[in-house]
């Protein structure tokens, strides 16, 4: 019985180490948001949306990728490295030709913290409206 609550024990430690390790390395790109929710937008308008983010760790990091979910979305990644305590941003557009509902993701890498995965939704209203 001992031998169980021993194992019981480390097992709940480690995991418990790994979910501190994992919150540490997200907290390194801190974006203000994950999610950009807009209803009514414009038809053909040129909408962006701006994901801004800090750089908490203690070095420069780079954003290395930005991949979205579909060719309708492109995203635009900063081309230097992000210094220690310094903002940047994200900048996704979506083809407002397309008329209707829209959930989008876009992922985004670097060469620091895990992946950050963010999300745009709207409504482009119709041609004319």
């Amino acid at each position: 019985m001992k031998y169980i609550f021993l194992l019981f024990m480390i097992t709940t430690f480690n995991s418990f180490s790994q979910e501190i390790t994992k919150k540490k390395e997200r907290r390194i790109l801190q974006f203000k948001t994950l999610e950009i929710v807009r209803d009514e937008i414009p038809y053909d308008s040129p909408e962006q949306f701006v994901f801004e983010f800090k750089n908490k760790g203690k070095k420069p990091i780079t954003i290395q990728g930005v991949s979205t979910s579909c060719g309708c979305t492109a995203a635009e990644k900063p081309s230097e490295p992000i210094q220690p305590r310094k903002k940047s941003k994200i900048v996704v557009s979506y083809d407002t030709k397309r008329v209707g509902e829209f959930i989008k993701t876009i992922t985004v890498t670097s060469d620091i913290a895990p992946p950050v995965v963010l999300t745009i939704k709207g409504k482009v209203k119709e041609k004319g409206q």
